[in-house]
């Protein structure tokens, strides 16, 4: 897949504001620091297209990035960061929750975590959580180049131990620094485009 086109097509809080022309959606959800805008940015060939801040908890809407007229990418309020009041982050998970609820759109989520630690107690929810709505998911371990060689095969295993992967969902090792896994991870959803 090439992508020829991305733009940020539409900012929505609520389900009247999603877009409604049936295109195939993949949603990315992830911790605030676990590097959404530069998975995004790196994996639409943009420099700026996702704001990358050194404030994690930037992102408080839906953002859908149309793709190649084709599909869209979601970036979501990140989870499990701490300066971002129990209030907000209520109102932030009652958004995920109306998105994930009827969106027959959601083709695939991916959920990044970082490569260098083990799964944390906000990553295992999040993975139940898409559990409970039975909707695919492809891990994406970011941040690989931070990680020696000697590491990454105990890491590797630690991570899918920790999260214990359900038969048909899967991990890509990712980093935006190399472009390691992004020709998997597109490969990935032009499969998912083509099978739709």
């Amino acid at each position: 897949m090439v992508i020829k086109d991305a733009n940020l097509d539409i900012i929505a809080t609520r389900r009247s504001q999603y877009p409604n022309d049936g295109k195939p959606e993949f949603l990315l959800v992830g911790r605030s620091n676990v590097g959404k805008s530069s998975f995004i940015n790196t994996i639409l060939s943009r420099n700026n297209l996702a704001y990358t801040s050194s404030k994690p908890g930037k992102t408080q809407t839906l953002n859908f990035y149309n793709v190649n007229n084709a599909f869209y990418l979601i970036d979501v309020p990140g989870y499990g960061y701490a300066s971002v009041d129990k209030k907000t982050q209520a109102k932030f998970g009652m958004m995920i929750e109306e998105y994930l609820e009827k969106r027959e759109q959601l083709k695939r989520v991916f959920m990044l975590i970082d490569f260098r630690h083990v799964p944390t107690e906000d990553d295992l929810l999040m993975y139940n959580f898409l559990k409970y709505y039975n909707l695919p998911v492809t891990v994406i371990a970011t941040k690989a180049d931070k990680v020696s060689g000697s590491k990454k095969e105990k890491n590797l295993k630690e991570i899918l131990k920790t999260l214990d992967l359900v038969v048909g969902d899967d991990m890509v090792v990712f980093s935006s620094v190399t472009k390691l896994g992004v020709r998997e991870i597109l490969m990935k959803i032009d499969e998912i485009l083509r099978n739709n």
